[in-house]
């Protein structure tokens, strides 16, 4: 193996020598996704797993353990029946991994500073989960470590969440250099990406129609945001970013949540309330997925099939759900971007950047940092 090389002291021998060698820096790039059940068994565990979730359930266990049992066993009979939809188990895994071996592939044609570089794909809580992964990445004896997370836009629900698992489980040596990307919601590639996959559905609507676009991104609750969240006020920056881009000053656009789960009160305007609401006014939609990049069972059953016959029961002349940017080149692309410009140390998605914060300083829970371990 041949590129950038990094001095590795072995033993000494008894006659004074030692193995030192010389070898190519090794970094590991880990992409957090969420993960999902890999069958309809394991939709009751997967849903324990997130429930009991401090991130999610902000109670002390065991009263944490056991509303999370008792949610996912009342709530399990329902998610099978979505996940039965989409052939009893979640895409997320096979399209992370999809995305981890495209990220190798740019990192490799891009030659980050030679090193050999290795993308592992953690879950949060499905397989792979963290704390096996981390012990795949102790095995690989990385010099440097990259946290990647799979959503753009930062929250203590998601990113937070995965960061705090990994630093209860890593356990790397200490001499391990450890860059966290902690959100990207207008990163470049990422923004040109949306625009792409946005245009694509704009140009393929009748002539003359008349669209409303729906940016929608998974709701949190009220509270979460209450105390600091930065998630809603990130989405709102990649909106922003990408209507600028976009260049159509008549363009008729909402940012909206999805997937409210409970009794809480959640962030709005709410995605089914503004189909309705455009079938009132006699619009076509477009639904922009903005806070996913990888199709699972919000995209593919609660956008493609609960909320198409929404539309249709409200009169919506023409419903078209943008795909999630997936492999997309130029979200690759960013995304080796980032993991280049973390490396050099010079990123300013890294935590810590050493530099202004992106979040105003009323978003306490912003940046990213370790958290107690779950």
């Amino acid at each position: 193996m041949s590129g950038a090389v990094r001095r590795v002291r072995g033993p000494a021998h008894a006659d004074g020598s030692d193995d030192d060698a010389e070898r190519p820096l090794r970094r590991a790039v880990v992409l957090f996704n969420l993960g999902g059940p890999d069958s309809l068994a394991a939709v009751q565990p997967f849903l324990f797993n997130l429930f009991n979730d401090r991130a999610v359930i902000r109670l002390p266990q065991p009263l944490r353990w056991l509303i999370a049992t008792l949610v996912a066993r009342r709530r399990a009979p329902l998610a099978r029946a979505i996940y039965a939809r989409i052939g009893g188990a979640s895409p997320l895994r096979a399209e992370t991994e999809a995305q981890a071996a495209a990220l190798e592939a740019a990192l490799d044609a891009t030659h980050v500073d030679n090193a050999a570089t290795r993308v592992f794909v953690a879950m949060r809580y499905w397989h792979p989960m963290i704390g096996q992964v981390a012990a795949a990445v102790r095995a690989f004896a990385p010099d440097e470590v990259v946290l990647l997370p799979l959503y753009p836009q930062y929250s203590t629900t998601t990113t937070a969440s995965s960061c705090a698992a990994w630093a209860a489980a890593a356990a790397l040596p200490a001499d391990t250099r450890t860059r966290t990307i902690c959100c990207y919601p207008v990163a470049p590639l990422f923004v040109e990406a949306h625009v792409r996959k946005l245009v694509e559905a704009l140009d393929a609507m009748p002539a003359g129609r008349d669209v409303r676009v729906l940016f929608s991104a998974h709701g949190l609750p009220e509270r979460i945001v209450a105390a600091g969240d930065p998630y809603p006020w990130q989405v709102a920056r990649t909106v922003e970013a990408v209507v600028a881009a976009l260049a159509r000053p008549a363009l008729d656009w909402v940012i909206c949540y999805q997937s409210r789960v409970g009794p809480l009160a959640w962030i709005g305007p709410s995605t089914d309330a503004e189909i309705v609401r455009a079938g009132a006014d006699g619009k076509a939609v477009v639904v922009v997925p903005i806070a996913f990049v990888s199709e699972h069972s919000e995209t593919l059953v609660e956008l493609d099939m609960d909320y198409a016959a929404l539309a249709r029961a409200h009169g919506v002349p023409e419903y078209y759900r943008v795909r999630t940017l997936g492999t997309d080149p130029a979200f690759i692309a960013g995304l080796a971007d980032l993991v280049r410009e973390a490396a050099a140390g010079r990123s300013p998605w890294a935590c810590p950047a050493g530099g202004e914060r992106l979040c105003p300083a009323s978003f306490s829970q912003c940046p990213c940092r370790p958290e107690p371990a779950p």
